[in-house]
């Protein structure tokens, strides 16, 4: 908007005179932000509606305001819908003036909502999407990937199987941007470490039958079956594989988007000896365990990984709002690139050219009934993936703010 362009120039000719004034450089004397996501959906139980509690307690650690500026959220259901949230971004930025929008899950969802952001320079924190296109093909100077991504969760699992000599595969994907980003990725992966993809199939999304899918899966003759989808598809998916004795036949499931939530629906009778990597875990450390007590006593339930990621990644946006002494996005954004990113969700984390937040993964596999100590101990970390591996390396990018 035309005012807030004009204003940011005010603001930053007024900080020249005086550095007292950085608490009136706040448009509307406000920090407003958009939370985005499936609330009702497949992705309602690991992110959904306790995404919001995650913010909560970010800004609740910052106090509530940041020089005076109160700060204020919006949420909404995208029913992960493209329209339906590009409608919603849109009306944000015209009738609330929204300084960033975060959540942004569905893949489709997220690649529609960043453009509207680029296009009104405002700043978008993606952290429930997975494609690894945002951070390449489509990155651009108004947002930043936080969580994870199809790179990384293909590369840290795909590798680490087929290494082990399993080297057959096949791919049961989701059908949309998502699920084809994940399955390309998962087939480079196999491919390059000495596998073969012996057979695919996609599916609509969402799915609850997954008996034909499961049957082509198994008679395919592959040692591994990939399963590129999440939420409810994935627990659905597995369920169905439980139920036709695939695990038992000698079959791998490779999961590549799991949350500890999908493992609590599953049981650890159905869910055992799954392994697949995770951006982060509430026994990583004391400190992201402190934390997730502290998310628990507020909703009765342990976060998931992109809670912790909504939770670091907006922490990050209001200390670097504090820092910066404005709301200008491009400002903003500057400093957060500029300061390590280091708290419960990561460790000497940074935020990458690309847009792309750099920091260590972990490869878990799911523990047995027998060897879980309480109802909240659901994995053994059987290596950590550091930061420089994890992530697609810049000399492969394609994305537009990076100089090969």
């Amino acid at each position: 908007m035309t005012f807030k362009k004009n204003f940011c120039v005010a603001a930053i000719a007024s900080l020249l005179i005086s550095p007292l004034s950085v608490s009136a450089s706040y448009t509307d004397n406000e920090i407003r932000i958009g939370y985005l996501a499936d609330m009702s959906g497949p992705y309602r139980d690991p992110i959904g509606p306790q995404g919001m509690d995650a913010i909560q307690m970010a800004i609740d650690d910052m106090g509530g305001a940041i020089n005076g500026a109160k700060i204020v959220t919006y949420s909404a259901d995208d029913r992960n819908s493209p329209d339906v949230g590009s409608s919603i971004v849109r009306s944000w930025i015209d009738e609330r003036n929204v300084d960033m929008v975060t959540g942004l899950v569905a893949s489709s969802v997220t690649l529609a909502a960043i453009r509207l952001l680029e296009e009104h320079d405002r700043l978008g924190l993606v952290n429930g999407a997975v494609s690894s296109a945002i951070t390449n093909q489509h990155c651009g100077p108004n947002h930043f990937h936080w969580v994870y991504d199809t790179w990384a969760m293909s590369n840290g699992t795909a590798r680490a199987i087929t290494q082990e000599g399993y080297t057959d595969w096949f791919l049961l994907s989701a059908d949309y941007s998502f699920g084809h980003m994940l399955e390309a990725d998962v087939e480079q992966v196999v491919e390059s470490n000495g596998g073969q993809v012996v057979g695919k199939v996609r599916h609509p999304f969402p799915t609850t039958d997954f008996a034909s899918y499961m049957l082509q899966a198994q008679s395919s003759g592959a040692q591994v079956i990939s399963l590129n989808n999440a939420g409810t598809d994935t627990t659905n998916a597995i369920q169905t594989a439980s139920e036709f004795g695939i695990t038992q036949a000698g079959q791998i499931l490779a999961g590549m988007v799991l949350f500890s939530s999908d493992v609590r629906s599953l049981g650890l009778e159905a869910a055992q000896g799954l392994q697949f990597t995770k951006a982060w875990y509430y026994d990583i450390n004391p400190e992201a365990r402190a934390w997730a007590e502290r998310f628990q006593e507020r909703t009765g339930s342990m976060p998931t990984m992109v809670h912790a990621g909504l939770y670091s990644s907006t922490l990050h946006y209001l200390q670097a709002v504090k820092a910066a002494g404005t709301d200008d996005t491009q400002t903003v954004r500057k400093q957060m690139m500029e300061t390590p990113v280091d708290d419960i969700f990561a460790q000497n984390a940074y935020i990458r050219e690309d847009g792309r937040m750099v920091h260590d993964m972990y490869l878990v596999r799911v523990k047995s009934p027998e060897e879980s100590a309480d109802e909240n101990d659901l994995f053994e970390i059987v290596r950590t993936i550091p930061a420089e591996e994890a992530f697609r390396p810049l000399s492969e990018s394609v994305c537009k703010l990076v100089n090969n």
